[in-house]
């Protein structure tokens, strides 16, 4: 699976944690920065190169899925969310991150970066990742009028 990450100067470590383990794991993971620790990052920049590279990947027929972490995610979530076609999901036990998968095909995965150990948010991450999407009508029509508005700003 190819995985895009980015983060704030909050998850900066954490995000080198989740790049060496994700890629041991097999996955290719790509980096979207900050490079180094600055307390004063803006971190908007890297999280949406981040989501707009889930896009061209899913445009282009690849599987990819993206990671956005700070402080408590928030940010970062809205940020990604601001991508056309992107469905940021915050989440902060495994069954948001399986819900968020399988309810709502969400293809990028917020976390707080002060909210969780290391071995909990690598914990989230993989259960992100392996959760399916269910294919439930219910959800495909659900998400498929969040995706009508975003392209016609008309709520069915």
């Amino acid at each position: 699976m190819r995985i895009h990450i980015a983060t704030d100067h909050a998850g900066l470590e954490l995000s080198h944690y989740l790049i060496e383990q994700l890629t041991m794991a097999g996955h290719e993971v790509f980096d979207h920065g900050p490079k180094e620790y600055d307390p004063l990052d803006d971190y908007p920049a890297f999280c949406i190169n981040a989501a707009l590279a889930v896009r061209a990947d899913e445009d282009a027929g690849e599987q990819a899925l993206g990671i956005v972490l700070g402080g408590s995610g928030n940010g970062e979530q809205m940020a990604a969310n601001k991508v056309r076609g992107i469905r940021a999901a915050l989440v902060w036990n495994l069954d948001t991150a399986k819900l968020a998968r399988s309810h709502n095909d969400a293809n990028v995965v917020a976390v707080g970066a002060r909210q969780h150990s290391q071995e909990e948010v690598l914990e989230l991450i993989n259960a992100f990742i392996a959760e399916p999407f269910s294919n439930d009508e219910r959800h495909v029509r659900r998400i498929g009028k969040i995706a009508s508005f975003e392209q016609t700003g008309e709520i069915l």
